[in-house]
């Protein structure tokens, strides 16, 4: 038995190798993530006599380098959650922080977790794949939700009350009818600038141009708006233009981003054999299956479906000591947060739908009339949607 444990960071890693009852045979070193350093390494593993068991912890993005070179040259790894490593390394009275002792504590662990240590199975490329193009979704949507409030932040300073007005009628997803607006009349001095019967002519003119829908009765209701509505910032400020004009080209790059993102998570996608069943399940949309099956990745790395609840974080561990038995348990929320949401919007999908004959539906609203809150009760959806998305997706890779 030989663990060689490895504390990752950014662009080099500390490497212990120990051997049963604390025997070190090598006091930690630095090793950078080159391709000359990293094969030395190998090397070195591998002239060790003895079954040998390479541990680290999952760090993001940061271990993935090493990993892959290792199992490119055929070692046996182990990614060790976080979590659980920082609740071992707690259980010693004298406590330090340095790399080189968090490699040793790393291959102590290994030691004594031996027989509990799995391999590393390598995913598909797919799942991969989409899984960071899922993440980048997620980042981009906050930047597009903040790029929105900006926008409507500086409007109601020069153009107050205008958003209630512009609102897409459109189902293609390259035209926003309010950055289009914003675009020609960025502040009410251009179209107070105007008489009544010149601005309804250049509006019509601009939604002809831009393919929304003329409407004679919305330019007379902007026009009033603008007469009566009262602009705290100076149209006449070169910054004002700049500001509002720029906020409007973020926004619409956002969205073009997003819109390539979907796309190629969709091409991804399609090629899986679970993508036409998730997408049939009740609640969810074409996004939303995208970023399921992006977060979830291979339904067959998870045991049983308690597994997958467990990695959504909304299980309730148990409490119980002596004849105290606790019954109000919270969710773990020790997960994926971005599962924990997708599934979250596929639950007010189902209420928004209200599909009769769907189980979920059903147990959402049975918890409803059973008096719990209604977050609680999509909460508990959530449960149920994730056991039987698993048992859906895990029947067809049992053929």
């Amino acid at each position: 038995m030989i663990s060689v444990g490895i504390d990752v960071s950014k662009g080099k890693s500390t490497i212990c190798i120990m051997k049963p009852y604390g025997e070190i045979i090598s006091m930690p070193f630095d090793v950078n993530h080159v391709e000359k350093e990293l094969s030395n390494l190998v090397d070195m593993i591998k002239k060790l006599n003895g079954e040998i068991k390479i541990v680290m912890e999952s760090t993001g993005k940061y271990h993935l380098p090493i990993l892959i070179y290792f199992l490119e040259h055929n070692l046996i790894c182990s990614v060790i959650n976080p979590l659980i490593m920082h609740k071992y390394a707690n259980t010693v009275l004298r406590k330090g922080k340095t790399d080189k002792l968090d490699a040793i504590k790393i291959a102590s662990y290994g030691i004594d977790n031996w027989f509990k240590l799995e391999a590393y199975q390598t995913n598909e490329e797919t799942y991969n794949e989409l899984r960071l193009l899922g993440r980048q979704y997620s980042h981009y949507n906050n930047l597009l939700v903040n790029s929105k409030i900006t926008l409507i932040t500086l409007l109601d300073q020069s153009m107050p009350g205008i958003t209630s007005f512009l609102k897409n009628s459109t189902n293609s997803k390259d035209k926003n009818k309010l950055c289009d607006f914003v675009t020609k009349y960025w502040h009410f001095d251009n179209i107070t600038n105007k008489s009544q019967k010149q601005f309804i002519s250049s509006y019509n003119s601009w939604a002809k141009k831009k393919g929304y829908q003329l409407s004679e009765s919305k330019a007379i209701k902007i026009y009033t708006l603008a007469k009566e509505g009262i602009p705290t910032i100076n149209s006449n400020s070169p910054s004002t233009k700049m500001l509002l004009l720029e906020s409007v080209k973020v926004l619409k790059e956002i969205e073009r981003t997003l819109t390539v993102i979907l796309s190629q998570m969709q091409e991804l996608a399609k090629t899986l054999k679970e993508y036409n069943v998730v997408r049939e399940m009740n609640g969810v949309g074409n996004i939303l299956a995208l970023r399921l099956i992006a977060e979830i990745g291979d339904v067959r790395r998870f045991y049983s479906g308690k597994a997958l609840v467990a990695y959504a974080g909304i299980d309730a561990p148990p409490y119980e000591s002596g004849k105290f038995v606790g019954t109000k348990r919270k969710i773990s929320k020790r997960g994926s947060p971005i599962l924990r949401k997708t599934g979250y919007e596929v639950m007010k999908s189902l209420k928004s739908h209200k599909p009769k004959d769907d189980a979920v539906y059903q147990f959402i609203i049975k918890k409803e009339n059973e008096g719990k809150p209604k977050k609680v009760a999509k909460i508990a959806g959530v449960n149920k949607f994730l056991r039987i998305y698993y048992a859906r997706v895990k029947e067809i890779y049992q053929y």
